[in-house]
C-alpha cells in the first residue's frame, strides 16, 4: 500500500517540479524574452511569479527526494 502511495506522490511531485522549472524565466530569457521582451519593456518583468515558482519548485524537489527515499527504503 505505501509502495503504490509513495509511486503515485512521486510521478506528481516529477510533474510538478518539470511544470515549475519550464514556467519559471531563466537568466538569459532565450526564446520566451525574444517574444515577450516588448511586453516586460511596457508591463516590468514579474518578479514575484518567478520568486513563487522558485520556492514552489524548491518543495517539489524536496518532496520529490523524500519520495525517493521513502521507495529506496522500502523496495531495497
Amino acid at each position: 500500500m505505501i509502495e503504490v502511495l509513495s509511486t503515485v506522490l512521486h510521478v506528481i511531485f516529477s510533474l510538478g517540479l518539470i511544470v515549475t522549472v519550464l514556467l519559471m524565466s531563466g537568466r538569459s530569457a532565450g526564446l520566451s524574452g525574444a517574444i515577450a521582451g516588448g511586453a516586460e519593456t511596457f508591463f516590468g518583468k514579474r518578479k514575484g511569479m518567478d520568486e513563487f515558482l522558485g520556492k514552489l519548485a524548491a518543495g517539489f524537489a524536496i518532496a520529490f527526494l523524500v519520495t525517493s527515499l521513502v521507495m529506496t527504503f522500502f523496495r531495497g
